[in-house]
């Protein structure tokens, strides 16, 4: 009995074993085609991204920023159709992390479901229809990356509504900063960067401007 107790147990192992060798041997290979999946998808709607989405090259910097710092728990506020958000969760698919993005347009929210589903990115993402204004207050977090792209106006407060859930090292990211003539731009550039705890900076390679402002570690 102790014999079998023991060859039952070692071939529990092994098949664990095999199991996990056959999971990992497939993970390259599913990201490689989620990416073939993802470019094509882009590909085909290059010049067709409107209605209040980023651009390609805005889109690459968030991306970017995703993978440098292996960014996992990431927060957008404004969905639009989605253009955004496929970047983020395309470079999150990358560090295992999940994407959870709000929209109030019930019309752009189903389009951007649709455009989640063509690109094979939508188990990456939670997509909500809500006022962002009310939502945004009432999420915990923690997150380690968030993307403002709604309502302008509106940035100091999204910004104030998730400050405590940013965990140290992440960041908030704004988009159409370099327009400081837009209501609620400079109040809210102004405000983060008088936070001692923020440092903010503004990529000049997005022609719209992108602030990024990271949170720094506890001393």
């Amino acid at each position: 009995m102790i014999r079998k107790g023991i060859c039952i147990g070692q071939l529990t192992i092994l098949f664990i074993l095999i199991m996990t060798t056959c999971s990992l041997s497939q993970e390259p290979e599913k990201l490689k085609n989620l990416d073939e999946k993802v470019q094509a998808f882009l590909e085909s709607q290059r010049s067709t991204w409107r209605d209040m989405n980023v651009p390609v090259s805005d889109g690459r910097i968030l991306y970017d920023i995703i993978i440098e710092h292996k960014y996992t728990k990431a927060l957008e506020i404004g969905t639009s159709t989605g253009h955004s958000a496929i970047w983020i969760a395309w470079a999150l698919s990358k560090t295992g992390g999940k994407l959870i993005t709000i929209e109030i347009d019930e019309e752009r929210h189903r389009e951007a479901l649709a455009n989640f589903k063509k690109a094979g990115l939508s188990e990456y993402i939670d997509a909500r229809l809500a006022d962002a204004h009310k939502l945004v207050k009432e999420l915990e977090g923690p997150f380690d990356f968030v993307f403002s792209d709604a309502d302008k106006s509106w940035y100091k407060n999204y910004f104030i509504d998730i400050e405590s859930g940013i965990e140290a090292g992440g960041c908030f990211t704004a988009h159409n900063v370099s327009n400081r003539y837009l209501p609620g731009i400079r109040e809210f550039l102004e405000y983060v960067r008088s936070l001692s705890d923020f440092e903010t900076t503004i990529d000049t390679s997005s022609r719209s401007g992108i602030s990024v402002s990271y949170k720094k570690s506890a001393q």
